[in-house]
């Protein structure tokens, strides 16, 4: 096992009882299953904003599109 994989490690304790090789099994995939859902309906965060973005500054007003070109034409 990778210290990566020691990290990911849940550790689960039966404080009552005993639980048969399938009881767990049973219990670790219902688990697995309602874990994997949660992170299919989780909401990502937002990408964070560079400082350039953040700061940037338009270079010029958006083109207005009921304008015509000449302004002048008739």
């Amino acid at each position: 096992m990778s210290a990566e994989d020691a990290a990911d490690a849940v550790e689960i304790q039966v404080l009552r009882g005993s639980a048969t090789e399938e009881e767990l099994a049973a219990l670790i995939a219902v688990l697995s299953e309602a874990f994997v859902a949660e992170e299919a309906d989780a909401v990502a965060a937002q990408k964070p904003v560079s400082v350039w973005g953040r700061n940037q500054r338009a270079l010029r007003t958006p083109l207005r599109r009921d304008v015509p070109w000449g302004r002048f034409s008739g």
